[in-house]
């Protein structure tokens, strides 16, 4: 039986051997005619000083700093390139504005950077057609011979400088006598539909070219056919010699780079090749088809974002919500030690759920560690997921994550079990919280299921703060402490940030329960305005103030960090000691987790009692206090901290009945070592 069996597989055999040779043969000869037909093509355009590529018809710029305007003008170059209409791809840096007047032919791609200015890279180039078109002496004529299209790059969220750059280049342009092809198309990045803007502008533009027709038509409003007359990039693909795969047809999420630096970025590494031909109704401006959504409607997480946000871990809740796994929830798990929260206020990380109601911001930061793959917004202007339903499915999701770490080595029975119960929400994962119009309703669902909130703010929504419901514990993010620092750390989106900044610190001083500020320190950046932080303490009066070296995530487009800006602890430690000086005493340093780079200040006549300090939390009694119903402040639920959480503690802010591994990196193998808690080998 043996025997028959592979005297039957053996001929199959031998017929599925010979079929993979016919088709690596038909594949190999059709590559090769494939390039002999591409070769004859080229050889017979005229004015052509080689058979590997013809002259240029134009020239292709691109205005970019994340990228994204880069990427996109890669697209149109693919685009024109598959169609056989030769360009020169330039990036705006290395193009000399004086070779404008001798021009016939030219495209630009622009993107507009902070407060309407143009990306550093072209700056020299906006400087000179500023001051040609506004030069009276130069006249109207110089780019008489100069024909041209723009597509612009920008975010409607910063309101009047919405492609500023763009439509600057495009008045400029006419202004100095050069013909638009096509209307100034402008992609908005907040839209959730700026490739598909994009694609259909580059359909018309390569029509354009192959018709040698121009339409004075705007571009928000015509169609373009898409049938017969232009060859996508997907097309193109198909006909080129390295051919085109299913592997390559799969949207792009799973091969989107994580290191985004901006959400402009995340629009620019979109899928491409799919949107050609996916309708034949060009749309040119987002507003266009945000009208199709009924307002407020509007998804805050596109299919992009969410691709973007579950490769790094987030399980999304919903159109706007967002719950995550900490490193430190699965290192208390397995006894390894929790994060600063455990040392400072009593939290168990293992049973602390990190979740957002908002994945947006009002911020782009540059010290950023979600890699800006969030949205930005200044208003709510997407529609509203139920607080109830927020709540039940950020529970469901961070307790199927728990379970996710049964069997995982190290995890401990007893923790698992702790951890399936979470007591705590950290509401600062991403975006803005309070942005949530809901987010009172929110906070109450947590409290009535006896979970506790630590929720932080941005410090541009003061109205919000002053509005908002008791919580555990309120942050605001002190990023800087002068009017320009902030504005270059921060990277705000609304025009009054710093009225807003001072109004949000004024308004944390008018609750009564715990408040904090949050400092992050960027070496060469923060580090040094002692003076100036201590004034803004008198402003806003929290109860305490976390102080913590900036966490280097890599480098990304929008954040040129180092680990040269990362400050050591002892760095930490000496700007903490110095703010606590010159606070006048108001302030001590009270404890320490030298394991997160972070110290924390605490008001000494609120929590340092008969030189005890008690920056601990009694969770049970906050909510007590809550579900009374009556008023009550800070002092109410305070708790003792434990020695080896004090500042200065042997320990350094590592709990004694937890174990602290290292990881020891030798000749690039990384190697665990169990050690003591201070560190020291066992």
């Amino acid at each position: 039986m043996v025997g028959e069996t592979a005297a039957v597989r053996f001929p199959i055999r031998l017929a599925f051997v010979a079929l993979l040779s016919g088709a690596s043969v038909f594949f190999l000869w059709k590559s090769r005619w494939l390039r002999r037909r591409r070769l004859a093509a080229l050889a017979a355009l005229p004015d052509t000083n080689s058979l590997e590529r013809p002259a240029p018809r134009g020239k292709l710029l691109f205005a970019s700093h994340t990228g994204t305007s880069k990427t996109l003008a890669r697209r149109l170059f693919s685009s024109l390139s598959f169609n056989d209409i030769p360009f020169d791809l330039l990036d705006a840096r290395d193009y000399e504005p004086e070779e404008l007047c001798n021009e016939s032919l030219l495209l630009i791609v622009a993107s507009t950077w902070d407060n309407g200015t143009p990306p550093p890279d072209a700056v020299f180039l906006a400087r000179w057609l500023s001051e040609s078109a506004d030069d009276f002496r130069v006249g109207s004529l110089l780019l008489s011979r100069c024909k041209f299209a723009i597509f612009g790059v920008g975010s409607r969220s910063y309101g009047p400088s919405f492609n500023a750059v763009a439509r600057d280049f495009s008045r400029q342009m006419r202004a100095l006598g050069a013909s638009e092809i096509l209307p100034l198309c402008e992609g908005d990045i907040d839209g959730g539909d700026l490739d598909e803007v994009f694609d259909r502008w580059n359909i018309r533009i390569v029509n354009a070219l192959l018709e040698g027709e121009i339409s004075r038509e705007n571009c928000k409003s015509v169609g373009s056919p898409l049938e017969g007359t232009v060859k996508t990039a997907r097309e193109g693909f198909l006909d080129s010699e390295e051919g085109y795969s299913d592997e390559d047809d799969n949207d792009g999420e799973e091969d989107l780079d994580s290191s985004i630096g901006d959400l402009e970025d995340i629009a620019g590494k979109a899928p491409s090749r799919r949107s050609f031909g996916r309708s034949s109704n060009f749309v040119g401006d987002s507003a266009s088809s945000a009208s199709k959504v009924e307002k407020g409607q509007r998804a805050m997480v596109t299919p992009v974002i969410r691709a973007n946000l579950e490769k790094q871990g987030y399980k999304i809740i919903g159109s706007h919500s967002g719950v995550k796994l900490c490193r430190w929830t699965k290192s208390q798990l397995r006894g390894r030690g929790g994060c600063y929260k455990h040392s400072f206020y009593g939290i168990e990380s293992h049973r602390c759920m990190e979740a957002t109601p908002s994945l947006a911001c009002a911020n782009k930061c540059v010290f950023c560690w979600r890699h800006h793959t969030n949205p930005v917004g200044k208003t709510w202007q997407w529609k509203m997921d139920d607080p109830l339903e927020i709540v039940n499915t950020a529970i469901d999701l961070h307790t199927k994550m728990i379970k996710q770490m049964k069997g995982v080595p190290g995890v401990k029975e007893d923790k698992l079990t702790e951890g399936l119960a979470p007591r705590h929400c950290a509401l600062s994962l991403v975006g803005e919280p309070i942005m949530y119009p809901e987010i009172n309703s929110l906070v109450d669902e947590l409290h009535k299921r006896r979970i506790s909130t630590f929720l932080v703010t941005n410090a541009q929504f003061p109205e919000k703060i002053r509005v908002l419901s008791p919580v555990t514990q309120l942050y605001v993010s002190v990023d800087a402490a002068t009017r320009d620092s902030l504005k270059q750390i921060d990277r705000p989106l609304f025009a009054d940030f710093w009225e807003r900044f001072i109004g949000s610190l004024k308004a944390l001083h008018e609750k009564e329960q715990r408040t904090v500020y949050r400092l992050t320190l960027v070496k060469g950046w923060n580090a040094e305005d002692i003076d100036a932080y201590a004034k803004l303490l008198s402003i806003g009066r929290p109860d305490f103030v976390e102080i913590k070296g900036v966490t280097y995530c890599g480098t990304s487009a929008t954040s040129k960090l180092t680990m040269e800006n990362v400050p050591w602890h002892s760095d930490v430690k000496s700007f903490s000691e110095a703010l606590a000086l010159k606070s006048n005493s108001e302030y001590e340093v009270a404890c320490e987790h030298v394991h997160s780079c972070c110290v924390l200040l605490a008001k000494v006549d609120k929590f340092k009692v008969d030189g005890q300090w008690l920056t601990w939390i009694d969770y049970e009694k906050f909510h007590d206090l809550v579900a009374s119903g009556k008023p009550f402040d800070s002092k109410d639920y305070m708790a003792k901290t434990p020695t080896w959480a004090v500042y200065g503690a042997e320990e350094g802010g590592f709990d004694p009945d937890q174990t602290r591994y290292r990881k020891e990196r030798r000749h690039g193998a990384a190697r665990e070592s169990a050690c003591t808690p201070n560190g020291k080998d066992i």
